[in-house]
């Protein structure tokens, strides 16, 4: 009796640390950021939750709260209204390159790439990314600049990189 006691006893424990040492997502990273509740947000609108937690591996450049305050007026507020998911998901898969892309990867590209490299996110859009006084920065299509702000913040299914400015798609 008590060798089945320890048994159910060790069964529970290696179940219980099985469950502690799983790795988390891009977008456990995310949720658990005070300065990203408007990305979740948006990740929830979009129903973009159950895509990041897959294997993936993806990049995500993950847009701090501030980066969403500087928008224009209500632009968050719009993108977040179900009638505009289709857009709302279109800004949120710009941010997202397919594949695990630490900052060293990044750094590497763009040395091979003499000063830059340019990526394809997963809405099907391009990315520019350069090197600007040692930071990494992208520019969007439409000219506008996002700078790394934190690098390799590592998940199971890929890599997040904070930045400072949301890019936007033509």
């Amino acid at each position: 009796m008590k060798m089945r006691i320890l048994t159910l006893t060790m069964v529970a424990v290696m179940g219980l640390l099985g469950t502690v040492s799983a790795q988390k997502t891009v977008v456990d990273i995310a949720v658990g950021s005070k300065d990203h509740s408007t990305l979740v947000a948006a990740v929830k609108a979009a129903d973009l939750v159950a895509t990041l937690q897959s294997a993936g591996p993806f990049t995500v450049f993950a847009p701090v709260n501030a980066a969403f305050d500087k928008l224009p007026a209500g632009t968050v507020a719009n993108l977040l209204k179900p009638e505009n998911k289709a857009t709302l998901t279109k800004v949120l898969t710009y941010h997202v390159v397919a594949g695990n892309l630490d900052a060293a990867a990044v750094v590497k590209a763009i040395t091979d790439g003499k000063g830059k490299v340019v990526v394809k996110t997963v809405a099907g859009n391009s990315l520019t990314v350069t090197l600007k006084d040692g930071k990494v920065t992208l520019t969007d299509e439409n000219g506008g600049v996002a700078t790394v702000v934190a690098a390799d913040l590592k998940a199971g299914n890929g890599v997040v990189h904070v930045i400072d400015t949301v890019v936007l798609p033509k």
